[in-house]
């Protein structure tokens, strides 16, 4: 069974129903065998519902939202979606399917994730727009915190990928800021969304979750977010020694001697 490919492209997937449709119409057995197994009709709508049960829907109409659905995630248009979720709200969401990429997560995943991925999807670095989308898929019932078992919040991904912009609209929306990844997540295990954006060096994300009360509790996310007010290098003699020439004992670190303490501009 084939998968749909990572670009969207409705008017490729209609060219493959006509052209279907005509090789059967000529007598072609193979065109006429894969329309017979879904239809004795040698008609459009039934090219396209082979079309469509080739890649894994159960209807042409199925197989046309999923394409537009992507198409709107990836342009990142917040007309056509608000259009789409007023009719179908579901598609708010259930997973997206069959794509050759392996896309298969919910909407609000797939744009916390899409600046990680621009390059491969053909979009460009900069996305302006995933904050207003992903504000549209929480009001249309998106579980800003997503489901228990992830191995990430949606929050903890759009830091990880470096949105800040929908970092900051998961906040407002009410997410855990201090949730934290699963022992085997990617990037920073066992981690919260400071600790991935800190990991990935996604400056910007780090100032928003600070001015949102992200929990700063090491040095090195101290560090991290640019001020180590308050967090002494020494915690802890190790020993005390008197050396000669000198009044009174010297206090030995017993920090890290590798830890690198430094602060972003």
């Amino acid at each position: 069974m084939p998968f749909l490919p990572a670009r969207p492209d409705l008017d490729q997937l209609r060219h493959q129903a006509k052209d279907l449709l005509h090789a059967a119409q000529r007598g072609g057995p193979e065109a006429i065998a894969r329309i017979g197994a879904v239809s004795d009709r040698v008609i459009l709508a039934s090219a396209q519902l082979a079309i469509a049960r080739e890649y894994g829907f159960a209807s042409w109409a199925k197989l046309k939202l999923e394409v537009e659905r992507r198409d709107i995630l990836n342009s990142r248009d917040l007309s056509r979606l608000t259009r789409l979720l007023a009719e179908h709200p579901e598609l708010a969401v259930s997973p997206l399917e069959r794509w050759a990429d392996r896309a298969c997560g919910e909407p609000l995943g797939y744009i916390t994730m899409m600046r990680f991925n621009h390059d491969r999807l053909g979009l460009p670095a900069e996305l302006p727009g995933t904050d207003a989308i992903a504000e549209a898929l929480i009001e249309a019932g998106a579980l800003v915190n997503g489901h228990p078992g992830d191995k990430e919040t949606p929050l903890i991904t759009a830091a990880s990928c470096g949105d800040a912009e929908v970092t900051r609209v998961l906040i407002e929306a009410g997410a855990d800021i201090d949730a934290l990844s699963a022992p085997d997540s990617g990037g920073a295990p066992s981690s919260t969304a400071l600790g991935h954006a800190a990991v990935f060096g996604m400056t910007e994300v780090l100032d928003v979750l600070v001015a949102a009360g992200a929990r700063i509790d090491s040095l090195e996310m101290a560090a991290a977010a640019g001020d180590i007010t308050g967090w002494p290098r020494v915690k802890q003699p190790a020993h005390t020694q008197e050396l000669p020439g000198e009044r009174g004992p010297r206090w030995w670190s017993s920090a890290p001697s590798d830890l690198q303490v430094s602060a972003r501009s």
